[in-house]
């Protein structure tokens, strides 16, 4: 059963062998555990289209995705990101996120999942379980379990 999906920079570092994210996702990749959305994956392939070694970059972040399962949005997925939208707007609350990431986090609360990401805008979703990353060291910075 499938628990993390894995966010934009954490797959970027994945395929950049970064060795503290490839100990920390390949147990869950081995164990069926990661999952990322398809959002995400388009994200990387804007970072990696324009360099010299695009060809085995892709390659790569192929070979990933054999083991890391892509969510495509749903009608409820995209249901859920209304939700959140309408949560964060002020005067509700503390103020939108970037809509890609809005999406990955409705995929997030759709699935179940926790989102392994660099990014602290994710612990404005209500309810979102999220495990940060530290930017320099990928080391888990913090960690906030979603309400059962």
């Amino acid at each position: 059963m499938r628990e993390y999906l894995v966010d934009t920079g954490p797959l970027a570092a994945l395929l950049h062998d970064r060795t503290q994210v490839v100990e920390l996702i390949t147990p869950w990749m081995i164990a069926h555990k990661a999952a990322t959305s398809a959002l995400v994956y388009a994200e990387i392939v804007e970072y990696i289209r324009p360099r010299a070694e695009l060809d085995a970059y892709h390659r790569s972040l192929r070979s990933i995705l054999r083991e890391i399962h892509p969510y495509f949005p749903t009608y409820s997925i995209l249901r859920r990101y209304a939700d959140i939208r309408l949560r964060l707007r002020p005067p509700h609350g503390p103020g939108l996120v970037g809509d890609i990431d809005t999406l990955i986090a409705a995929t997030a609360l759709e699935r179940n999942l926790s989102v392994v990401t660099l990014d602290r805008d994710f612990l404005r979703v209500p309810r979102l379980g999220v495990i940060l990353l530290d930017r320099s060291t990928f080391a888990i910075a913090e960690q906030r379990t979603a309400p059962s």
